[in-house]
């Protein structure tokens, strides 16, 4: 593995406005990239789209992935998540194990050249943890800060759940970390905890109001819940354990499970995609309200073979150019 010269980092970013993962940029200059996985072992895949509907797969020459996994006990690479940094720079996490306390890290200057995968060790001074699950992004301007956020289920620790035990005892909450650089983490505490087992959280800034939207996955087991709800904050500060966060919404969703939301702005309409994994397709909520009110657009949306969850976000269409001429993809 090595980084990219500086010669093709210049070509990429000189004269291009960089902006953060999850903020919005001018029309003109947009376009949308989706990370995802299909196998759990094979790597990171990649796809774009210029409205938010139409995705199309982005193909290295040889098939391979942009970025194979090497660390953690299981060598996964499920749930994605990627976001960009004010420099510039794509920073990834990921599900590296089923059962470990680590997550996966990964940094680029242009999505195709990475640096060594390291570990994160999130859960690592909690002893009775279970698991570190869907990892991702969030990039808080008004800090500076990056969230690290995922599924832990700790024994013991919260409010049971009925019939967690059909979840091999899963009961989880959302945790979450911060950084400046990915070198030195803040303590990990408690983010989100509205006394259900909650996974695949992922935010995005609202370009109309700047308020904070989160989807977030009801993991109930009993009365079977498998769906994605929104909860919504004015900031990142505040307590721990989601006190800044509004009660879950109802289902954006039709009556079927879903997972791994990706919300995602287009100009003023929010998309929520997900994988909806009992009946092996990927699915679409359109808001154009902020949020509030949802209608499926599934008949709308076309998406790679055998996607699965990952993350949506904007790049300037420089960068998408690059990704097409390096990877010998035809508009």
């Amino acid at each position: 593995m090595k980084h990219t010269p500086f010669l093709l980092a210049c070509a990429l970013f000189c004269g291009v406005a960089l902006l953060a993962c999850n903020q919005t940029k001018t029309a003109d200059d947009t376009a949308y990239l989706f990370s995802y996985f299909t196998d759990q072992n094979s790597g990171l895949r990649l796809a774009y789209s210029y409205d938010g509907l139409t995705w199309t797969a982005l193909e290295k020459p040889d098939g391979t992935s942009f970025l194979t996994p090497v660390i953690g006990d299981d060598r996964l690479m499920r749930d994605p998540s990627i976001c960009q940094g004010p420099d510039g720079t794509f920073h990834m996490v990921w599900t590296s194990s089923w059962w470990d306390r680590i997550i996966g890290y990964a940094s680029s200057p242009d999505l195709i050249h990475w640096s060594e995968q390291q570990a994160i060790p999130v859960m690592m001074h909690e002893p009775d943890a279970r698991n570190s699950w869907a990892p991702e992004l969030f990039y808080d301007e008004p800090s500076g800060l990056f969230y690290i956020f995922w599924a832990t289920t700790i024994p013991g620790r919260h409010s049971e759940v009925a019939e967690s035990e059909r979840e091999k005892g899963l009961n989880h909450r959302i945790y979450y970390t911060t950084t400046r650089d990915f070198r030195q983490f803040s303590p990990t505490r408690l983010f989100f905890d509205q006394s259900f087992s909650a996974i695949d959280a992922a935010i995005v800034r609202s370009p109309i109001d700047g308020s904070l939207i989160m989807t977030i996955k009801n993991e109930n087991p009993n009365p079977p819940e498998k769906n994605i709800r929104i909860s919504r904050s004015p900031s990142l500060t505040g307590g721990g354990g989601g006190s800044s966060w509004s009660p879950v919404s109802a289902p954006i969703h039709g009556k079927f499970w879903a997972e791994g939301p990706a919300p995602l702005f287009v100009h003023d309409t929010l998309y929520v995609y997900y994988d909806c994994y009992m009946n092996h397709r990927y699915g679409v909520s359109r808001s154009t309200d902020n949020g509030y009110t949802w209608q499926s657009v599934d008949s709308l949306a076309a998406f790679p073979r055998d996607i699965r969850h990952g993350t949506a976000f904007p790049v300037s269409k420089a960068i998408l150019n690059t990704l097409l001429e390096k990877t010998n993809n035809k508009q």
